[in-house]
């Protein structure tokens, strides 16, 4: 069963959800003291080679995924080889195995996984020391892991967080500071913040500076600015676009800046399961407007490969100053087994 972000989560100033914040308070207390244990608790396993984190602090998408290919993109292109570590979220397999684009399906591996594997080495496991073990086993020189900064089970030289640069109508990256399942935050902000190494603001195309407010708030930690860029225009006339991610009106709106011809967007919940019936409804929509249908290429991976041909997939990356990511990467890696921080 999957859910929707509520967009609530993300309003600051203002009366949504006012209520239903307090009714879940208690259970928010729950949940921060229980992650605060685990990451106690954690025995901080070390593979052999460096751990390089790339989390975030809160739920409902922040880009941790697109951040995640270009520290992979970048270290391959300085002949390391680089593999990605993820839990394969939404996915039935365990693990700890290696992704094959050729014959895994989302359904197996997790959609982001999937994503990844068809430009780099991936592996999957739920268990994340073990994956790292077998990753590092599996040839990696350097393993990126995709989410796992509230995971206090593998030894890390660097811990990223990635941060929703995005601040538009009232809305705030996180909310108004309450933990889950009362806001958007996996714990609070000052004690996730405490264990980062440093904050990559990710910024969408269209925004060229980030929140001064925000900006302060992390700024304590070193900042690195990324944008969300597409990686080519979207499809030429009338549209209906679709996503299943964690903030499905930021994709709309991406869209719309780079100039696609929206007809309808139609927000699905987070790793939403995109089946025949659903399908169907949406192209008898977009008929309905004589429109194509456009959507993400983490939703597009987890289309039925009779539905890949129908749907065009609108894929974007990462952008970094590459000096400044590369700084930072460098820093981290001069010291392979020594974590630059307790984590």
């Amino acid at each position: 069963m999957t859910l929707a972000t509520p967009r609530w989560w993300y309003l600051r100033g203002r009366r949504a959800g006012t209520l239903l914040r307090l009714v879940l308070q208690p259970a928010a207390w729950i949940w921060a003291a229980a992650t605060a244990r685990r990451i106690a608790s954690g025995q901080r396993f070390d593979p052999g080679v460096p751990v390089i984190c790339v989390g975030n602090l809160t739920l409902g998408g922040t880009g941790k995924t697109p951040v995640v290919a270009a520290i992979l993109e970048l270290l391959t292109e300085r002949g390391i080889s680089a593999h990605a570590l993820s839990r394969g979220h939404g996915g039935r397999l365990a693990g700890p195995l290696r992704v094959d684009p050729a014959s895994h399906t989302s359904a197996e591996v997790g959609d982001e996984p999937l994503m990844l594997a068809r430009r780099f080495p991936v592996w999957i496991a739920r268990d994340r020391a073990r994956g790292a073990a077998t990753a590092a086993a599996g040839g990696a020189q350097v393993i990126v892991m995709d989410d796992g900064h509230q995971n206090a089970s593998v030894r890390k030289v660097l811990s990223l967080v990635v941060v929703d640069g995005e601040t538009r109508s009232g809305e705030w990256p996180f909310g108004d500071g309450s933990v889950f399942p009362a806001g958007p935050l996996r714990e609070p902000l000052a004690r996730g913040l405490a264990r980062a190494d440093a904050v990559i603001l990710l910024l969408p195309a269209d925004l060229q500076a980030p929140d001064g407010e925000l900006l302060a708030l992390v700024g304590s930690k070193p900042v690195l600015i990324a944008h969300l860029e597409p990686e080519r225009a979207p499809p030429a006339g009338p549209q209906l676009g679709f996503a299943g991610v964690g903030k499905p009106w930021k994709v709309e709106r991406a869209l719309r800046a780079a100039g696609c011809e929206l007809v309808e967007f139609v927000p699905l919940p987070d790793h939403a399961r995109l089946d025949e019936d659903l399908l169907k409804r949406l192209a008898e929509r977009a008929a309905d407007f004589q429109a194509g249908m456009v959507t993400t290429e983490k939703d597009w991976v987890r289309l039925p490969p009779s539905w890949r041909e129908k749907i065009v997939a609108w894929p974007v990356r990462a952008r970094f100053n590459p000096a400044a990511l590369g700084r930072l990467l460098d820093q981290a890696l001069a010291r392979p087994r020594q974590p630059m921080s307790e984590r």
